[in-house]
């Protein structure tokens, strides 16, 4: 699996009709209408995701790997 930075997840997150509530310290909140699930991204510079978080959130999001 590619993995992906924050910012990089961000933009997918945002194309999937993700939207930002809030953001505290470095995690940014996301939520979609209609969906009772938030996803916290940790965006740290262009660090990437750890496999295990960046699954879980692709996972709750809907997103599958080839879009990546």
């Amino acid at each position: 699996m590619k993995s992906v930075s924050g910012k990089d997840f961000i933009k997918l997150l945002e194309k999937k009709g993700w939207e930002l509530r809030r953001v505290k310290g470095s995690h940014h909140i996301y939520a979609q209408a209609g969906n009772l699930f938030r996803i916290s991204v940790p965006v740290h510079g262009n660090a990437p995701l750890k496999l295990g978080l960046q699954k879980h959130l692709m996972k709750i999001a809907e997103i599958d790997e080839s879009e990546l």
